[in-house]
Protein backbone atom coordinates (compact mmCIF):
# COMPACT_ATOMS: atom_id res chain seq x y z
CA UNK A 1 0.00 0.00 0.00
CA UNK A 2 1.32 3.22 -1.13
CA UNK A 3 1.91 6.37 1.16
CA UNK A 4 -1.03 8.12 0.25
CA UNK A 5 -3.47 6.00 0.51
CA UNK A 6 -2.13 5.08 4.27
CA UNK A 7 -3.25 8.61 4.88
CA UNK A 8 -6.39 8.48 3.20
CA UNK A 9 -7.10 5.28 5.58
CA UNK A 10 -6.05 6.47 8.72
CA UNK A 11 -7.69 10.08 8.30
CA UNK A 12 -10.76 8.90 6.18
CA UNK A 13 -10.83 12.63 5.11
CA UNK A 14 -10.42 13.49 1.31
CA UNK A 15 -7.32 14.32 0.40
CA UNK A 16 -6.76 18.44 -0.90
CA UNK A 17 -3.83 19.92 -3.33
CA UNK A 18 -3.38 23.41 -3.65
CA UNK A 19 -3.40 24.89 -7.32
CA UNK A 20 -0.99 26.28 -8.71
CA UNK A 21 -2.77 28.77 -10.13
CA UNK A 22 -5.59 30.19 -8.06
CA UNK A 23 -3.24 29.05 -5.12
CA UNK A 24 -6.29 27.61 -3.14
CA UNK A 25 -6.62 24.01 -1.57
CA UNK A 26 -9.06 22.14 -3.59
CA UNK A 27 -9.69 17.97 -3.05
CA UNK A 28 -8.05 16.25 -5.92
CA UNK A 29 -11.61 15.47 -7.81
CA UNK A 30 -11.00 18.90 -8.80
CA UNK A 31 -7.44 18.56 -10.57
CA UNK A 32 -7.02 16.25 -14.07
CA UNK A 33 -4.90 13.22 -13.44
CA UNK A 34 -1.49 12.58 -14.44
CA UNK A 35 -0.90 10.15 -17.42
CA UNK A 36 2.04 7.65 -18.17
CA UNK A 37 2.73 4.45 -16.74
CA UNK A 38 4.47 6.03 -13.73
CA UNK A 39 1.51 8.02 -12.99
CA UNK A 40 -0.26 6.79 -9.60
CA UNK A 41 -3.98 6.96 -8.41
CA UNK A 42 -3.19 9.71 -6.42
CA UNK A 43 -1.26 11.80 -9.44
CA UNK A 44 -2.91 14.70 -10.46
CA UNK A 45 -2.03 18.00 -12.39
CA UNK A 46 -1.17 21.08 -11.34
CA UNK A 47 -3.89 23.92 -12.35
CA UNK A 48 -7.30 22.83 -11.23
CA UNK A 49 -10.14 22.02 -13.63
CA UNK A 50 -12.09 25.53 -12.90
CA UNK A 51 -8.28 27.35 -14.36
CA UNK A 52 -6.99 25.38 -16.70
CA UNK A 53 -9.31 27.09 -19.57
CA UNK A 54 -8.89 30.58 -18.31
CA UNK A 55 -6.90 33.38 -19.81
CA UNK A 56 -3.66 34.72 -17.81
CA UNK A 57 -5.50 37.87 -17.30
CA UNK A 58 -8.53 35.81 -15.82
CA UNK A 59 -6.08 33.54 -14.30
CA UNK A 60 -4.90 36.84 -12.43
CA UNK A 61 -8.44 37.92 -11.59
CA UNK A 62 -8.81 34.82 -9.95
CA UNK A 63 -6.44 34.10 -7.88
CA UNK A 64 -6.90 37.60 -6.29
CA UNK A 65 -8.99 37.88 -3.19
CA UNK A 66 -12.45 38.48 -3.76
CA UNK A 67 -15.04 41.37 -1.26
CA UNK A 68 -16.71 37.92 -0.05
CA UNK A 69 -13.61 36.73 0.79
CA UNK A 70 -12.21 39.58 2.82
CA UNK A 71 -15.46 39.67 4.83
CA UNK A 72 -14.78 36.00 5.60
CA UNK A 73 -11.25 36.54 6.75
CA UNK A 74 -12.84 39.11 9.44
CA UNK A 75 -15.10 36.60 10.82
CA UNK A 76 -14.98 35.14 14.43
CA UNK A 77 -12.40 32.30 14.80
CA UNK A 78 -14.41 29.00 15.52
CA UNK A 79 -12.57 25.36 16.39
CA UNK A 80 -13.49 24.40 13.03
CA UNK A 81 -11.98 27.03 10.93
CA UNK A 82 -8.57 26.55 13.32
CA UNK A 83 -7.84 23.15 12.75
CA UNK A 84 -8.71 23.69 8.96
CA UNK A 85 -5.97 26.27 8.93
CA UNK A 86 -3.71 24.15 10.80
CA UNK A 87 -4.41 21.06 7.98
CA UNK A 88 -3.78 23.56 5.43
CA UNK A 89 -0.32 25.21 6.95
CA UNK A 90 0.97 21.69 7.19
CA UNK A 91 0.15 20.67 3.64
CA UNK A 92 1.64 23.88 2.43
CA UNK A 93 4.84 22.94 4.55
CA UNK A 94 4.77 19.44 2.69
CA UNK A 95 4.87 20.82 -0.33
CA UNK A 96 7.99 21.03 -2.49
CA UNK A 97 10.29 23.73 -3.07
CA UNK A 98 9.20 24.42 -6.45
CA UNK A 99 5.83 25.37 -5.21
CA UNK A 100 7.49 28.03 -2.60
CA UNK A 101 9.69 30.12 -4.81
CA UNK A 102 8.48 33.71 -5.82
CA UNK A 103 6.21 34.28 -9.35
CA UNK A 104 8.05 35.10 -12.40
CA UNK A 105 8.28 38.58 -14.27
CA UNK A 106 6.07 38.83 -17.38
CA UNK A 107 8.31 37.40 -20.08
CA UNK A 108 8.81 39.16 -23.19
CA UNK A 109 9.13 38.66 -26.79
CA UNK A 110 12.33 39.27 -26.90
CA UNK A 111 13.34 37.17 -23.77
CA UNK A 112 11.37 34.24 -25.23
CA UNK A 113 13.32 34.25 -28.45
CA UNK A 114 16.59 34.91 -26.93
CA UNK A 115 16.04 32.00 -25.18
CA UNK A 116 15.27 29.76 -28.12
CA UNK A 117 18.60 31.17 -29.92
CA UNK A 118 20.33 29.60 -26.72
CA UNK A 119 18.82 26.41 -26.67
CA UNK A 120 19.23 25.86 -30.24
CA UNK A 121 22.97 27.31 -30.41
CA UNK A 122 23.38 24.33 -27.64
CA UNK A 123 21.66 21.87 -30.03
CA UNK A 124 24.21 22.87 -32.76
CA UNK A 125 26.81 22.13 -30.76
CA UNK A 126 25.48 18.52 -30.76
CA UNK A 127 27.61 17.47 -33.78
CA UNK A 128 26.51 14.28 -35.26
CA UNK A 129 29.12 11.35 -34.87
CA UNK A 130 30.41 8.92 -37.61
CA UNK A 131 28.27 5.60 -37.84
CA UNK A 132 30.05 3.90 -40.58
CA UNK A 133 31.64 1.80 -37.96
CA UNK A 134 28.09 -0.02 -37.25
CA UNK A 135 27.17 -3.62 -38.95
CA UNK A 136 24.20 -6.15 -39.21
CA UNK A 137 24.45 -9.02 -37.02
CA UNK A 138 23.24 -12.31 -38.47
CA UNK A 139 20.04 -11.21 -37.30
CA UNK A 140 20.10 -8.23 -39.57
CA UNK A 141 19.41 -6.19 -36.55
CA UNK A 142 21.92 -4.20 -33.83
CA UNK A 143 22.16 -4.65 -30.39
CA UNK A 144 20.74 -1.86 -28.20
CA UNK A 145 21.84 -1.83 -24.26
CA UNK A 146 20.82 0.69 -21.72
CA UNK A 147 19.80 1.06 -17.88
CA UNK A 148 16.40 1.47 -16.04
CA UNK A 149 15.79 4.15 -13.35
CA UNK A 150 16.62 1.85 -10.76
CA UNK A 151 20.10 0.71 -12.47
CA UNK A 152 18.76 -2.88 -14.24
CA UNK A 153 20.47 -3.45 -17.64
CA UNK A 154 18.76 -4.40 -20.41
CA UNK A 155 19.26 -4.73 -23.55
CA UNK A 156 16.83 -5.50 -27.32
CA UNK A 157 17.59 -5.51 -30.85
CA UNK A 158 16.59 -2.77 -33.12
CA UNK A 159 16.88 -1.60 -36.90
CA UNK A 160 20.24 -0.50 -38.62
CA UNK A 161 18.22 3.06 -39.19
CA UNK A 162 17.08 3.47 -35.84
CA UNK A 163 20.78 2.37 -34.42
CA UNK A 164 22.11 5.37 -36.60
CA UNK A 165 19.35 7.92 -35.53
CA UNK A 166 20.32 7.05 -31.87
CA UNK A 167 24.07 7.62 -32.25
CA UNK A 168 23.50 10.70 -34.62
CA UNK A 169 21.83 12.62 -32.43
CA UNK A 170 23.85 11.65 -29.39
CA UNK A 171 21.56 9.52 -27.47
CA UNK A 172 23.77 6.72 -28.15
CA UNK A 173 27.03 5.73 -28.42
CA UNK A 174 28.81 2.57 -30.56
CA UNK A 175 30.29 -0.14 -28.32
CA UNK A 176 31.26 -2.52 -31.48
CA UNK A 177 30.29 -3.01 -34.85
CA UNK A 178 27.20 -4.69 -33.73
CA UNK A 179 25.93 -2.90 -30.58
CA UNK A 180 25.00 0.60 -29.20
CA UNK A 181 24.73 1.50 -25.66
CA UNK A 182 21.91 4.46 -24.43
CA UNK A 183 23.50 6.72 -22.83
CA UNK A 184 20.58 7.86 -20.62
CA UNK A 185 18.06 5.93 -18.59
CA UNK A 186 14.67 8.11 -18.47
CA UNK A 187 15.14 9.35 -15.89
CA UNK A 188 18.50 10.87 -16.27
CA UNK A 189 17.41 12.08 -19.76
CA UNK A 190 14.46 14.34 -18.45
CA UNK A 191 16.72 15.60 -15.93
CA UNK A 192 19.30 16.90 -18.31
CA UNK A 193 17.07 18.21 -20.82
CA UNK A 194 15.32 20.38 -17.76
CA UNK A 195 18.68 21.28 -16.94
CA UNK A 196 20.00 22.08 -20.73
CA UNK A 197 17.29 24.16 -21.03
CA UNK A 198 17.21 25.88 -17.47
CA UNK A 199 13.28 24.85 -16.72
CA UNK A 200 12.39 27.15 -19.21
CA UNK A 201 9.64 26.15 -21.64
CA UNK A 202 11.12 26.72 -25.46
CA UNK A 203 7.81 28.39 -26.54
CA UNK A 204 6.23 30.29 -24.45
CA UNK A 205 9.46 31.33 -21.84
CA UNK A 206 7.12 30.07 -18.87
CA UNK A 207 8.26 27.45 -16.28
CA UNK A 208 8.62 23.80 -17.54
CA UNK A 209 9.04 20.52 -16.17
CA UNK A 210 8.28 18.40 -19.34
CA UNK A 211 9.60 17.19 -22.08
CA UNK A 212 8.18 17.94 -25.68
CA UNK A 213 9.65 16.70 -29.10
CA UNK A 214 10.89 19.12 -32.06
CA UNK A 215 9.95 17.09 -34.71
CA UNK A 216 6.96 14.89 -33.16
CA UNK A 217 7.04 11.54 -32.71
CA UNK A 218 3.89 10.64 -34.96
CA UNK A 219 6.17 12.25 -37.73
CA UNK A 220 8.84 10.02 -37.16
CA UNK A 221 10.86 11.99 -34.59
CA UNK A 222 13.04 10.02 -31.76
CA UNK A 223 13.93 10.87 -27.96
CA UNK A 224 16.91 12.40 -28.44
CA UNK A 225 18.82 15.45 -27.03
CA UNK A 226 18.80 17.01 -30.84
CA UNK A 227 15.08 16.81 -30.70
CA UNK A 228 13.90 17.41 -27.31
CA UNK A 229 13.11 20.64 -25.73
CA UNK A 230 11.81 21.62 -22.34
CA UNK A 231 8.29 22.89 -22.58
CA UNK A 232 5.74 23.42 -19.75
CA UNK A 233 2.38 21.36 -20.04
CA UNK A 234 -0.03 23.83 -21.22
CA UNK A 235 2.36 24.34 -24.24
CA UNK A 236 2.95 20.58 -24.78
CA UNK A 237 -0.68 19.60 -24.83
CA UNK A 238 -1.65 22.59 -27.50
CA UNK A 239 1.14 21.94 -29.64
CA UNK A 240 0.39 17.75 -29.78
CA UNK A 241 1.67 16.54 -32.94
CA UNK A 242 1.90 20.57 -35.05
CA UNK A 243 5.59 21.16 -36.12
CA UNK A 244 7.36 23.60 -34.03
CA UNK A 245 7.32 26.56 -37.12
CA UNK A 246 3.14 25.95 -37.34
CA UNK A 247 2.80 25.86 -33.47
CA UNK A 248 4.78 29.32 -33.26
CA UNK A 249 3.13 30.98 -35.96
CA UNK A 250 -0.29 29.99 -34.64
CA UNK A 251 0.34 31.77 -31.39
CA UNK A 252 1.78 30.37 -28.43
CA UNK A 253 -0.67 30.43 -25.06
CA UNK A 254 1.14 33.07 -22.62
CA UNK A 255 2.76 32.23 -19.66
CA UNK A 256 0.62 32.42 -16.63
CA UNK A 257 1.86 35.27 -14.22
CA UNK A 258 1.73 32.62 -11.29
CA UNK A 259 4.29 30.54 -12.72
CA UNK A 260 7.37 29.77 -10.58
CA UNK A 261 11.19 30.85 -11.17
CA UNK A 262 12.79 27.86 -12.42
CA UNK A 263 15.47 26.61 -9.85
CA UNK A 264 19.02 27.75 -10.34
CA UNK A 265 20.57 24.93 -11.48
CA UNK A 266 23.91 25.30 -13.22
CA UNK A 267 23.79 24.47 -17.23
CA UNK A 268 24.38 20.70 -17.37
CA UNK A 269 24.94 20.86 -21.19
CA UNK A 270 29.13 20.51 -21.00
CA UNK A 271 29.55 17.60 -19.86
CA UNK A 272 27.23 15.89 -22.06
CA UNK A 273 28.59 17.43 -24.91
CA UNK A 274 32.21 15.86 -23.86
CA UNK A 275 30.74 12.57 -24.30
Amino acid sequence: MTEPQQNKDETSKPLIKKCTYCQKMKPLTDFQRRTGRRAGPYSRRGPCRSCRGLAPQERAATSAPSGEEANLSAAPVTQHSLEANTAVHSLEASLPMEAQRPRRKPVTDKARERHRQRVRHLLSRLKPADTRALRLNRNGMIRLRGKTDQGRRWHQEIELDLAMTLVRERMAVIVNPYTVRRLYSNKEFRQYVLKRDRYTCFFCGGYGDTIDHLLPRAKGGHTTPVNCVCACNECNQVKAARDVDEFIESGVPQPSPDDFEPPDIPDASEDTLRR
